[in-house]
């Protein structure tokens, strides 16, 4: 079945909303057991990931950021600033809340880091070809053009990926990986 981004971002939207915040809690638990036991993150390696936005019941990536900060990988998280930027956390950073109710870090100082071993990427949905569908802003498209082919991209979601996006843009960059409560799926295409 096909449907449009904006079709799916409804549908996923209503089907995030219904979810308790215990089931949400827990299905973040088990989506971040199947990234580290499929990644094994180590000590060194930089990661990339979003703090989510509670209000929309997004994967609570606090527990890889915790886990992160305790292993000594070395945390970066979005911030924008016009642009999405990079800017690396530490257990002491000090963070505020954006206009838009997101946790970001109070630092605008863009880390200029570009190889990361991995990028965890909001969305509300993505499709069996590793497409996404995000909020609509298009800030991870441009972030994707701007940080190293080798950076492995990889979704979180609480859903699989069951219809195709109908209305993929040519300037559309799809995800390597998508990291579900049951799976990990890979759409890596490897060296071109």
């Amino acid at each position: 079945m096909r449907m449009l981004k904006a079709e799916l971002r409804k549908k996923y939207m209503q089907k995030r909303k219904a979810l308790s915040s215990d089931e949400a809690f827990l299905l973040s638990k088990r989506i971040f057991n199947n990234f580290i036991h499929y990644f094994k993150p180590v000590k060194g390696q930089k990661v990339h990931v979003f703090i989510p936005i509670e209000k929309f019941n997004e994967i609570d990536t606090k527990i890889f950021i915790n886990y992160f900060l305790d292993q000594n990988i070395r945390v970066f998280v979005p911030k924008v600033v016009d642009e999405l930027i990079s800017v690396e956390i530490f257990p002491g950073t000090e963070f505020e809340t954006s206009n838009w109710g997101i946790s970001e870090p109070v630092s605008t100082i863009d880390s200029g880091e570009t190889q990361f071993d991995y990028v965890i990427t909001p969305l509300l949905y993505c499709d069996p070809n590793g497409n996404r569908v995000g909020y609509g802003k298009g800030f991870y498209d441009g972030f994707f053009q701007s940080i190293s082919p080798s950076s492995k991209k990889i979704g979180v979601n609480y859903f699989n990926p069951d219809e195709y996006i109908d209305d993929v843009w040519e300037n559309d960059i799809p995800l390597d990986y998508l990291v579900t409560f049951t799976e990990v799926l890979s759409f890596f295409k490897g060296e071109e």
